[in-house]
């Protein structure tokens, strides 16, 4: 990485490092905060400086996020090289099914394990879960531990194989829908209209599944953040990272509205005094 590479990544100095065991599996989560807890999951190539300066932006909004490292290095600025390696590793790693019929992500089940404990550990009436690009629809799928109770689906791109497809084996797919239903839940969820990882058809197939329980929201493409890292630039190669890499931090621009529309969805399930219906 270039020396001017080295200044943008970011050392993650505001948050506490814990080593996070659930049944036996360990991983690093980065922890800041006070209030109820929100897990928020990285995009690929990793925790970047924008994933994490959304970390903040929740934090500071009154929760605690809890942000696991799935993959990459934590902090780094999305170089070409680096995460093309990341994204290669990922797709052959046993914790995802990166492709169509890969079913559910093995990590889900350690990341419902991490929002019981954030629930232990924080209280309140439940846990929101934010996933972002590959981990995108890891926050329906935790849905399926009863703490979650504010899921939000950001661009969801896996499968990579299949514009349609969803991330879920059918099991789990009609189990979360079952418990949305009954708790009387909202996923909320993002993409922009030109992005050729999270497309419309995807869209359309949690819409068939949720039914009004899926609050989908589709923002223009020409209303993305252009100077975007290299790896969202060359790699990604479209609109696609609406409150991370693509988001404009300008007051009044729509990706700000989206990223405090996220904010007031997560602070009124998670500070309201009563859980959802059981």
């Amino acid at each position: 990485m270039s020396a001017g590479n080295r200044r943008l990544d970011d050392a993650i100095t505001d948050f506490s490092r814990r080593e996070v065991d659930v049944d036996g599996v360990v991983k690093t989560v980065y922890v800041a905060g006070s209030g109820p807890a929100v897990v928020l999951m990285p995009e690929m190539p990793g925790i970047s400086p924008d994933v994490l300066r959304l970390a903040r932006w929740v934090r500071d909004a009154g929760l605690t996020v809890y942000l696991p490292s799935l993959f990459g290095t934590d902090g780094a600025y999305p170089t070409l090289e680096g995460g093309r390696e990341v994204v290669r590793r990922a797709c052959v790693s046993a914790e995802f099914r990166a492709f169509a019929k890969g079913g559910t992500s093995p990590v889900t089940v350690w990341l419902r394990g991490l929002a019981r404990q954030a629930h232990a550990q924080c209280g309140g009436p439940g846990v929101g879960a934010i996933g972002l690009c590959f981990t995108g629809n890891f926050a329906l799928t935790m849905a399926l531990e009863p703490a979650v109770i504010a899921p939000v689906v950001n661009h969801p791109s896996l499968p990579l194989d299949d514009a349609a497809g969803l991330e879920i084996s059918d099991e789990d797919a009609h189990a979360v829908r079952d418990r949305i239903t009954r708790d009387g839940l909202t996923v909320l969820a993002y993409r922009f209209d030109n992005d050729r990882w999270c497309t419309g058809q995807r869209f359309a197939a949690y819409q068939a599944l949720l039914g009004d329980a899926f609050d989908g929201r589709v923002l223009p493409g020409s209303f993305a953040n252009t100077n975007s890292p290299p790896f969202l630039r060359d790699v990604v190669g479209s609109p696609h990272s609406v409150v991370t890499a693509h988001l404009v931090d300008e007051e009044g621009h729509p990706t700000l509205k989206a990223r405090d529309e996220i904010l007031a969805f997560l602070t009124d399930r998670l500070n309201h005094s009563q859980a959802p219906r059981r």
